[in-house]
């Protein structure tokens, strides 16, 4: 067998890759013998993603509005998509590897359950006793245990059987609960469990404690441009946010800071935010009204690509003033952010919170669905092994104890999408889900 690790002997030359990634960077945990050479390690990372069922369900799982809601809102696959493109454009800038960062912004988000952050919340509190539940966690137990694809030993699913840049520029939280460089923000987010840190222990090898490599880093701020400019763009073209109000209403853009600061904590300041405001909304492109027309569609459009283009050129500027012109990779360098930058995606996500997160909040229907998620939850627990699709019971079966048998539980259901968890509730516990 020829292991993926052994490329260098071989002097097989990846001509788009341009940071040096060496041997260890293009490791599997599982060696592989690669069936066509001719492809990169991080090209087969990237397709073993694009055709994985995880992301398959993203399709129809919450991004911010439900995805029955509208036709025209995003779920957490298409937001996948639009985040995988602005991420693959700066790695082409950066020098480091496309596939890498397209594979991670791919995947950032397939260990999300039904329901968005709602759903993350109900399953971390019916995990409290095994070690919480935390959506990037899920998502590196996904890529690494519980994705079809490759086999280990004695039985044990391997997962994707990612390379190690890859896995770990996947890696938002690089510490396991409580371990990272603050540990009281470590105890909120953090990126694996316990039970899954033999494979996160090889993946860091040699990195530097709680340090993000730059891919990962790239990943986060293409996740952060994508929710902010398009959150932005549902919240208008579906009625949420009227733009009129900005410039109508007196103490609108008050009160949004406001929600910003209260949501994001006060990582940026008010007069950040107002200063960003100010910039933000006398651009030249930024429409004053929207009346659906294909006139204010477009000019919506031309925003979010605007914006888009305003992001992610100021990072890459001051990242190439920090480090040069060279190609930059893994922990070669650190993608420098302006504060200012900073400020106006903070103010973005801000109105998205102001006019659709924090209202939601107290709808009948998001307590409806971390009912669901509870109930679930101890339906199939007291159900067993009889009640989960085959991969997890075999986990249940796998486990020594109640703790290992519930984390079997937690995984099938933070597997399910908005459509399946009201269907399985319905059929095990009844009607409450067929109302929603």
């Amino acid at each position: 067998m020829v292991d993926e690790r052994d490329y260098d002997a071989q002097n097989i030359d990846f001509s788009q890759t341009e940071w040096p990634y060496d041997r260890a960077d293009r490791g599997r945990f599982l060696p592989e013998d690669p069936k066509d050479p001719r492809r990169s390690p991080f090209d087969r990372d990237r397709a073993r993603i694009l055709h994985s069922a995880g992301l398959r369900r993203l399709g129809t799982k919450t991004q911010v509005l439900g995805p029955g809601s509208d036709d025209f809102v995003r779920t957490r696959l298409t937001h996948s998509l639009e985040v995988a493109q602005v991420g693959r454009g700066l790695a082409l800038e950066l020098g480091c590897d496309p596939d890498v960062v397209d594979a991670a912004c791919l995947a950032h988000d397939l260990g999300h359950p039904p329901f968005g952050h709602n759903g993350e919340r109900a399953l971390d509190e019916v995990a409290a006793d095994i070690g919480g539940f935390e959506g990037n966690a899920q998502t590196f137990r996904l890529v690494a245990r519980l994705e079809t694809k490759v086999m280990g030993p004695n039985g044990v699913p391997g997962g994707l059987n990612l390379t190690r840049a890859t896995l770990d520029a996947i890696t938002k939280y690089p510490w396991v609960k409580g371990g990272g460089p603050d540990p009281q923000k470590s105890l909120r987010k953090w990126g694996c469990y316990e039970d899954d840190a033999e494979v996160f222990d090889w993946m860091r090898e040699g990195a530097p404690a709680g340090r993000r490599c730059l891919e990962a880093q790239v990943m986060d701020l293409s996740d952060d441009i994508g929710y902010s400019v398009h959150d932005l763009e549902d919240a208008v073209a579906t009625g949420h946010f009227a733009l009129e109000r900005l410039r109508g209403e007196v103490g609108e853009l008050e009160a949004i800071i406001q929600s910003t600061v209260d949501w994001y904590s006060d990582a940026i300041s008010e007069d950040e935010l107002g200063d960003a405001a100010d910039r933000l909304f006398g651009l030249d492109y930024w429409p004053t009204s929207y009346d659906g027309s294909y006139r204010a569609r477009a000019e919506i459009k031309d925003l979010t690509s605007q914006l888009i283009g305003r992001f992610c050129s100021a990072a890459v500027a001051a990242t190439r003033a920090e480090y040069g012109a060279g190609p930059l990779g893994r922990f070669g360098a650190d993608l420098v952010i302006p504060k200012e930058t900073e400020a106006e995606i903070g103010l973005l996500k801000g109105i998205a919170v102001h006019y659709v997160m924090s209202p939601r909040e107290s709808q009948p229907v998001y307590y409806q669905q971390r009912t669901i998620v509870h109930d679930l939850v101890t339906a199939l627990f007291e159900g067993g092994p009889g009640e989960l699709e085959l991969p997890f019971a075999e986990e249940w079966e796998r486990a020594s104890d109640d703790a290992g048998r519930l984390r079997a539980v937690i995984d099938q259901v933070a597997c399910l999408t908005d459509v399946s968890a009201n269907a399985w509730h319905a059929r095990l516990c009844g009607l409450l889900s067929t109302l929603l």
